[in-house]
């Protein structure tokens, strides 16, 4: 059975614990909006603990409800530079960091026009560290209860998310504030690298997959 899944922005690990344990993925793109979801947003190991980075987006002047698919980022802001500068603080040190640091850079210096165009060219690069080989298809309409598909687009939320008993790896700032569970798929990255994968595919009884 394939999976039904928001496109993160750099999405947590649970995402793609889900991802690495099915070969055919169903991305969402008809929903509404949703503020304080890991849609424009992920969380980092900073040097003072979890670190938010969110990229900054224009708000609909209509009724405020607008698509996923339609949401433009607002690039006004400097905040490729200041993700940039964030993730070399955290992560210069790391084991992986200048190993998937020109990928990751080719997404980052990009000027996307629409936060979707983002998160999906983000997912692909991910997918190519991580050597994920997905099937990836679309949404062509909104169906909030569907069938034959396991529905995993709740993955997304920042807010209300749930709690994993992730087995710890050794993060850049551990010793100072210990581990820190299901942070953006880059803190993985750059800490566990080629065994990012296996560590994905070890904890799929998370989510009785």
């Amino acid at each position: 059975m394939s999976i039904l899944l928001q496109p993160g922005f750099f999405g947590p690990i649970i995402q793609y614990v889900a991802m690495a344990a099915h070969s055919e993925l169903v991305f969402e793109k008809e929903d509404n909006f949703q503020k304080q979801t890991y849609r424009n947003r992920c969380y980092i190991y900073g040097a003072n603990g979890r670190q938010l980075l969110s990229v900054p987006i224009r708000h609909s002047k209509s009724d405020g409800r607008q698509k996923t698919k339609d949401v433009k980022i607002d690039n006004s802001f400097p905040w490729q530079r200041n993700f940039i500068r964030s993730l070399e603080a955290s992560y210069r040190s790391s084991p992986y960091f200048e190993f998937y640091e020109d990928e990751l850079m080719v997404v980052l210096n990009k000027r996307h026009k629409y936060l979707l165009d983002l998160n999906l060219e983000a997912h692909h690069v991910i997918g190519e560290c991580l050597q994920l080989d997905n099937k990836v298809q679309f949404t062509n309409e909104y169906d909030l209860n569907p069938e034959g598909i396991n529905d995993l687009r709740f993955l997304v939320e920042a807010k209300k998310e749930r709690t994993y008993n992730f087995d710890p790896y050794i993060q850049v700032f551990s010793s100072k504030y210990g581990f820190l569970p299901n942070l953006s798929i880059l803190d993985l990255l750059f800490n566990e690298g080629t065994n990012a994968l296996g560590y994905l595919e070890q904890h799929k009884n998370l989510l009785d997959l």
